[in-house]
């Protein structure tokens, strides 16, 4: 009988284009780690190297991660840490050949391999870009040949960790425990800080100044410890990787092209300081489709901000819709949204707390619809609108912006391919059983709390919340920090309640998944972000301060919570 194989330390450097540079030296330094890698894609991500290959066939990746490799590359190589980074964006194989001209012209001895197959977008006309979300066995095929750096394009976030778990540990596409637990680490990991107290609703409760980037120590059976190098900032409890493990999902099932992994298997521990362990996931075989993502240009966009100050804000807001609206009348664009931000205050002691944001947004096919016919509009009200007339900055000339959409295609309809630096190119396949996902029953809640004095209060007084976006919806995970503000929350908000507390969610179809595990509660929030994040339908785009809004909202609480 062999022996278990040692558990693989598997970390982060990066959540997302634009985070911290020198990450990649932070944890190449910190401590031991067996791979290393880096999330850089997003729905807006894909819409942004899409028009940047547009200019120049030879772009499509995120550049930054060459300028990290230039600093980092012969420190991975003296430590033998891997690197797995789906930097790659809408051009892998371009990447993989920038990195193997940098090694070259190091003098680093490294192989380097690349993943494709998840461009669609030529079956897919009128797409800026459309790219199936791949599963991780490709990155399993090119570093079972010996790779040290594994580019891909877009992969599932997870991905980047099933992949080099799956090569480590010898796993089949059948292990579906244990793919699942590592698609849950994977999930945790993906966003960087966000699992070591970045963006936490009760940052209060550290040091996170500046967050050091997570890591897992992940085993055989698909169970890990979510940790981070000693000495970094940050920390590492229950409730970040509670917080992190709620981030864009949905009902109990996470299905990805390897596995569909059951959140309301997860159970959380603090093993130790900065030590979270998840162990009991299950999984399930993954369904037969992949997504696809379709980032279209969606047409042109443009706003104007006007500042309202002192008294009458509302007369003065009606006074400027009324010259703007018969500004654009001879060319109406085709959509024209105000919004009116109360930011002002009675009788206040500086001018900015006096003053109110009036918000107009046009979207149109045709630019000049909404360049100069607006901006000259705007400007020209300069003397002769509302007493106080001034906006925050003059518009521009109209800007283009990306809708996305969601579609789903056979996995055999995927050319999953891992491509060595050799030439040779190996044929990944789809998942030998997959399965149509159903309902998961509804969970056995816990016994309401026994009547008992309430006071009004905020809710995030009692509970946490992480929210995110996914195409045009928004999800808000909620959790209790205790078991009896569990039994209080899980019967207390109810999707009813939620439109209540969330007015800008009341016309909209609003879902509730239960987790009891996590003592959680999981709300998608269906159209609130219209054709998506690149779209900016609404003040916050990307739904990531929703959850913050949910708990600033006063409701009676159980005075044995407060």
């Amino acid at each position: 009988m062999s022996a278990p194989a040692a558990p693989l330390r598997i970390g982060n450097a990066s959540g997302f284009y634009g985070d911290r540079f020198g990450a990649v030296r932070e944890m190449l330094t910190g401590g031991e780690l067996d791979v290393l890698t880096g999330d850089y894609l997003a729905e807006l991500t894909m819409l942004i190297l899409g028009r940047d290959r547009l200019k120049d066939p030879a772009a499509g990746y995120a550049r930054t991660f060459l300028r990290q490799l230039e600093d980092c590359l012969g420190l991975a190589h003296e430590r033998g840490v891997r690197i797995v980074t789906n930097a790659g964006g809408l051009n892998p194989a371009g990447l993989a050949d920038a990195v193997r001209k940098l090694a070259e012209r190091l003098g680093i001895p490294v192989r380097v391999a690349h993943v494709e197959g998840d461009d669609l977008t030529a079956e897919h006309p009128g797409s800026l870009a459309a790219h199936a979300y791949l599963g991780g066995f490709g990155i399993t095929a090119c570093l079972r040949e010996g790779a040290d750096v594994v580019v891909t394009g877009r992969v599932t976030d997870a991905a980047l960790v099933t992949g080099p778990a799956a090569a480590h540990f010898g796993w089949a596409p059948t292990d579906h425990d244990r793919l699942a637990g590592a698609v849950v680490a994977g999930h945790v990991l993906e966003c960087g800080t966000q699992a070591t107290g970045g963006n936490y609703a009760f940052f209060r409760d550290g040091d996170v100044r500046r967050p050091g980037f997570p890591l897992a120590e992940l085993h055989e059976d698909g169970s890990c410890v979510i940790t981070k190098h000693d000495g970094t900032g940050g920390f590492v409890d229950v409730g970040t990787v509670t917080a992190q493990l709620l981030y864009e999902t949905g009902g109990a099932r996470y299905a990805g092209p390897d596995v569909t992994a059951r959140l309301d298997t997860v159970r959380l521990g603090q093993e130790g300081p900065d030590r979270v362990r998840i162990e009991g996931v299950r999984g399930e075989a993954p369904p037969p489709s992949l997504k696809v993502g379709l980032n279209k240009l969606g047409g042109f966009r443009n706003e104007v901000v006007f500042v309202l100050t002192g008294l009458d804000v509302e007369d003065k807001a009606a006074l400027v819709r009324e010259q703007m609206t018969d500004a654009l009348a001879k060319s109406p664009p085709a959509q024209v949204r105000w919004e009116l931000a109360r930011t002002d205050r009675s009788d206040a002691d500086t001018e900015e707390t006096a003053s109110a944001l009036l918000r107009l947004v046009v979207r149109d096919p045709d630019q000049q619809t909404v360049g100069r016919a607006l901006s000259g509009a705007a400007i020209e009200l300069a003397l002769a609108s509302y007493p106080g007339f001034h906006v925050v900055a003059p518009p521009g000339k109209g800007a283009p912006y990306g809708v996305f959409e969601a579609v789903h295609v056979p996995q055999e309809a995927v050319a999953h391919t891992a491509v060595l630096d050799d030439g040779r190119r190996i044929p990944v396949p789809g998942a030998p059983d997959t399965r149509v996902l159903d309902d998961v029953p509804d969970p056995v809640l816990p016994d309401p709390l026994p009547p008992g004095p309430t006071r009004r209060a905020p809710l995030g007084r009692v509970v946490g919340a992480r929210s995110g976006d996914k195409g045009g919806n928004a999800n808000v995970g909620v959790w209790a920090r205790t078991d009896d503000a569990w039994r209080w929350l899980a019967h207390e908000l109810t999707a009813d309640r939620f439109r209540e507390l969330m007015p800008e969610s009341a016309p909209l179809t609003v879902v509730r998944h239960v987790l009891p595990n996590l003592r959680a509660l999981n709300f998608v929030v269906e159209g609130i972000l219209g054709e998506g994040v690149a779209s900016q339908a609404r003040f916050d785009p990307q739904a990531k301060a929703l959850g913050e809004w949910l708990r600033s909202r006063h409701l009676d609480i159980p005075e044995s919570l407060l």
